[in-house]
Parts: structure tokens; C-alpha cells; sequence
């Protein structure tokens, strides 16, 4: 689904109507994989289906909007998986704007109203997957972050970029404490940037994204772990080396530069080859861990040749 960012979130669907058109879709593929209809794809496992549109989206019964919202990390409004839902509406979101510097053709400070009047907001449903080894289903809007990146011009040289958090302790309580060294910073290679899988991510469910889940742009890359999925960007910076990432520089033995999912490379301190899926109920059965999350037709180009039990 794509509209234009002056349509209204509100406006484009309910989650129940939401929730019964991803059903319907599902059946639909379904049967048109049956019959020959569409291009023979694998599937990663028994608890993950295919994917559905182009490539991206997976069929899969997404997390309801509450559980999206109230169970995530955003240290900056405490430490908790409630702490955010409950702290973050200190968070100013508007007006708002993206400092976009180093090797770009057109460094400046972009509005964000004028950034979504040029790109092209989609409908993605991802994969979520948390270091923590839980994750969800989540119904994302959003523009690929290579529309950006486009604006900005970026340069030959350019190999990495880099990204930052707003720096806010008066809106950001969690920022007065020396938990991390802040504002959090993230980094991708240039590649992985530019792959149509990663998204800037404006809103959940068709409606603007929670002050708790990163208000207003955060990046999604659905094949890492989700802390390489930096909320509230303020300031994108396109480099030649390789940027220090925040949980990198406080623990490089446990938080890699590159945090692909992969279950066979163990947290020092959990195996990463089951999850928890969130909403599952106490008792429900762990699911089998995917490398790259399930988009390993994707993503596993990128990283032929490198040595991902090194490269972590």
C-alpha cells in the first residue's frame, strides 16, 4: 500500500480492518502459490511464512497496536518495557528536523514535513527481533531510506552512515542518568543503508508512530537485532569509517558493529537460536530462530566473503 504523507494515518485503516485484510491477502497468496501463480520461493520455517509483496512484507499475524507500544526499549525514558509507553509523552515531536552532514553533495538541516512531501510512504510488515531474544510482528509506515539519502546526495567516498538520538534530557529523563554514553548512535554500512529493506519508519497500524516507539523517525532494518534500529534521528552523517555504535563501544564481546540476526552465534550470555514471540501467552512454544530473520533471499549478498561469527 502507498500514499501520500499528507493523507491522514487515521484515515487509512482500523487495526481490526487491518488485521482481516492481512488475512484475506494471506489466503490469497496462499492459494496463488498453489496453483503455480506465483514465482517458487522457500519458506524459512514452519512458523514463518512467506513473503507477500515484492519480497518485503511476510504473512504472518502481527502484534496488536498495544502490544507494539507498550512493551520496548527506549532507555532515554527508563529501563523498563513499560518505562517508555509511560514516560515518553515529554517527548516534543514537531516541529522536527534532520541534520544531514560529511560526505553528501547537500548537507543541511531537513525539515521532516518537507522530507515526506519527496518520498514515498509504504506499508511494511516486519519481522521484529530483539537481542533479548523476544520478538513481534510489526505493521510499519514508512519511506526506504534511500529516498533520503538520495536528497542528500551522497558522495563516492562515502562508506558508512552514521546515526544519532536526540539529545534531550529535559524531555528525556533516562538521558540524566550515565547508563549510556549518550546521544545513541548507530551505524550501517553504506549498502545496507541503501538496501530497500531498510525503511525510516513514520508510523504503526496507518497512524503516527508513539512517542514511545521512536516519535517521529526512527530506522527499521528488519534482518539486525533491533537496537540497530535507531529511534528519534536527529542527525544523519555519511562517512568513510566505520562509525562506534553505542552498545559496540560500551560492550564490543557482546554488541557487534553489524547484529545480524543469526542463531548460530550465541549472546555470551543466551543462546539466539529460539525466541519469544510476544503476545504467545506464558506457556506458549518458543519459535526457531531464523538467520537474518527470514530475509536471508534478501540481505545475504551483502555479506558474502565476511565471516559473521567475527563479524557479529
Amino acid at each position: 500500500m502507498k500514499y501520500k504523507s499528507d493523507l491522514k494515518y487515521s484515515a487509512v485503516t482500523s487495526e481490526a480492518n487491518y488485521l482481516n485484510r492481512r488475512a484475506l491477502m494471506g489466503g490469497l497468496v496462499g492459494g496463488a502459490v498453489g496453483s503455480g501463480l506465483l514465482g517458487a520461493r522457500s519458506v524459512s520455517a514452519q512458523d514463518m511464512p512467506d513473503f507477500e509483496i515484492q519480497g518485503f512484507d511476510t504473512t504472518e499475524t502481527p502484534n496488536t497496536f498495544e502490544e507494539i507500544t507498550t512493551y520496548n526499549n527506549f532507555y532515554e525514558f527508563g529501563t523498563g518495557k513499560e518505562d517508555p509507553a509511560k514516560n515518553a509523552h515529554t517527548l516534543t515531536t514537531d516541529p522536527w528536523a534532520v541534520q544531514i552532514d560529511g560526505l553528501v553533495d547537500n548537507p543541511g538541516s531537513y525539515d521532516l514535513a518537507d522530507i515526506l512531501s519527496k518520498v514515498d510512504i509504504d506499508e511494511r510488515i516486519y519481522r521484529f527481533r530483539c537481542v533479548e531474544a523476544w520478538s513481534m510482528v510489526i505493521p510499519w509506515n514508512g519511506f526506504e531510506l534511500n529516498q533520503l539519502l538520495a536528497l542528500a546526495g551522497v558522495q563516492s567516498s562515502a562508506k558508512y552512515v552514521r546515526f544519532e538520538t536526540l539529545f534531550r534530557p529535559e524531555e528525556m529523563p533516562g538521558q540524566k542518568r550515565a547508563l549510556l554514553d549518550w546521544p545513541y548512535v548507530e551505524g550501517l554500512r553504506l549498502d545496507e543503508a541503501m538496501h530497500p529493506l531498510t525503511i525510516m519508519a513514520t508510523g504503526l497500524y496507518g497512524k503516527e508512530l508513539p512517542n514511545q516507539n521512536g516519535a517521529p523517525l526512527r530506522l527499521v532494518v528488519p534482518w539486525k537485532y533491533g537496537f540497530k534500529s535507531i529511534k528519534s534521528i536527529v542527525k544523519i552523517t555519511l562517512t568513510d569509517t566505520q562509525p562506534l555504535n553505542t552498545w559496540k563501544s560500551i560492550n564490543a564481546r557482546e554488541y557487534g558493529f553489524y547484529s545480524n540476526v543469526n542463531p548460530e552465534v550465541s549472546h555470551p550470555r543466551w543462546t539466539q537460536s529460539s525466541e519469544r514471540r510476544i503476545g504467545g501467552g506464558l506457556f506458549a512454544k518458543r519459535l526457531q530462530t531464523i538467520k537474518f530473520n527470514g530475509y536471508e533471499e534478501q540481505v545475504a549478498d551483502l555479506y558474502k566473503g565476511l565471516d559473521l561469527t567475527k563479524n557479529y
